[in-house]
């Protein structure tokens, strides 16, 4: 007996990318006028995924997030997954941020996701949380491409990747 058509959804940035992103942002600080003489910097932390941000005030911050985020985005990394905490004061005038990358789907998201596809109507689908992913399954691969459709329409705050499709 085969098993039922099913998919993965995860999430999740490329590492290589992201690091890509933050030495072009490096590059794009050390050029631009209103960065010259200025304490900025990025330091990117691949093991927890993790980007520290360090500027001379709230302007400069603005700036050196905005940076950051536009690299990412001419890099296909989703800016979704950024969790840009909040600004902390450190030095003088000098504050600092730490930006997380969402690396897997969090347990709480993926109890709404699974709530949603229960909700959406798809009565014989089902869904499993598998580590920091989620499986979906069902007997009709018209459902599994509706619930992906369906999936794709809804905001959980983190970019959903679909993959591992098996027919």
């Amino acid at each position: 007996m085969a098993s039922n058509p099913s998919f993965d959804v995860s999430t999740g940035a490329d590492l290589q990318e992201v690091d890509n992103a933050v030495n072009q942002a490096l590059k794009e600080i050390a050029q631009r006028y209103d960065f010259k003489g200025t304490h900025c910097t990025i330091e990117f932390d691949r093991p927890s995924a993790e980007i520290r941000l360090a500027a001379d005030d709230e302007f400069r911050m603005d700036a050196l997030v905005d940076v950051l985020q536009t690299r990412m985005i001419k890099r296909g990394v989703p800016v979704k997954n950024l969790d840009v905490g909040e600004l902390i004061a450190a030095t003088g005038q000098s504050v600092r941020r730490t930006v997380k990358l969402t690396q897997g789907i969090p347990q709480d998201t993926a109890k709404r996701i699974i709530k949603a596809i229960r909700d959406g109507g798809f009565k014989k689908a089902q869904a499993t949380i598998q580590g920091d992913e989620i499986r979906v399954a069902s007997p009709s691969r018209d459902d599994l491409q509706s619930i992906i459709a369906f999936l794709k329409g809804q905001d959980f705050g983190i970019e959903l990747k679909f993959g591992n499709y098996r027919g």
